[in-house]
């Protein structure tokens, strides 16, 4: 057994040293190691891509929430201002001589 602890303290002391992976062994795999790291790369790359995308995504949304609230009122406040008590109380107010016809509107043919 103090064989096996033997060789767990020098994984342990090699990993803390450092030498775990010698030189020697990116010598022989660089491009393996090469591919691996470049793979890490692109995922954190795309990872981040997502997580900015998805927030501008949420402030879009946000955005698009408060716009419409903004329209709602805007077209209440419009309906409000031709509404016919609306539009005759500006009228008066404006001291206006018109009226509302008794009589629908006909065409004249030619």
């Amino acid at each position: 057994m103090s064989n096996e602890e033997n060789k767990q303290d020098s994984l342990i002391s090699r990993l803390i040293e450092g030498r775990l992976i010698s030189g020697t062994f990116f010598a022989r795999h660089w491009l393996q190691v090469f591919v691996i790291l470049a793979m890490v790369l692109v995922y954190i790359t795309n990872r981040y891509s997502c997580q900015r995308s998805m927030e501008q995504i949420r402030r879009l949304h946000n955005r698009l929430d408060i716009v419409q609230t903004e329209s709602y009122r805007i077209r209440g406040e419009y309906m409000g201002r031709i509404r016919e008590s609306q539009m005759r109380q500006t009228l008066d107010s404006l001291g206006l001589d018109l009226a509302v016809q008794s009589r629908p509107p006909y065409h004249i043919e030619k």
